[in-house]
């Protein structure tokens, strides 16, 4: 690898919305993870911020929450709010792009699910238990059960295979 320090990066959204979490089938046309469920998000890009007005001298606030709000929005045409962090992960793909996601967990805060085609072709609300029943994108499950704990109140954790 040339640059160690070059990295995709990339943040996903676990939606919650009547005590429900947001599952989509990504697209079958999807070069990574083709037909697979997964949660809504996408790649963090400059021009996601490049253009903006700095919010100190040096810095831009918030990157990561805009770029996850206006990736749901396309994606699936909802509104969300109350963003958390839940974990990362970092993966090598077969094309040897290294890609950081940050997975986070957020309230639905209006909107009907819409889908980008392109992107997704199927959605689903689920519960904990009913997600066991679709093909999801490994380690989603893991975390869909790392949400389910922080809000019953329990501590947040690490990542580990439930």
């Amino acid at each position: 690898m040339e640059n160690q320090y070059l990295h995709e990066v990339a943040i996903t959204c676990i939606i919650i919305k009547d005590g429900a979490y947001l599952i989509t089938r990504r697209s079958p046309n999807k070069k990574r993870f083709p037909g697979k469920w997964t949660v809504p998000g996408g790649k963090l890009e400059t021009d996601d911020y490049i253009h903006l007005k700095k919010d100190t001298e040096f810095y831009w606030y918030n990157v990561l929450e805009q770029v996850l709000k206006r990736e749901v929005k396309e994606e699936v045409g909802l509104e969300i709010k109350n963003i958390e962090y839940v974990t990362s992960l970092a993966t090598m793909h077969e094309d040897k792009a290294p890609s950081l996601v940050i997975s986070c967990v957020a309230d639905w805060a209006g909107g009907d699910v819409r889908l980008q085609e392109e992107e997704t072709d199927q959605f689903a609300w689920v519960s904990l238990e009913e997600s066991k029943q679709y093909e999801l994108l490994d380690g989603i499950y893991d975390e869909l059960a790392m949400v389910e704990e922080m809000r019953s109140g329990k501590k947040r954790a690490e990542w580990e295979r439930k």
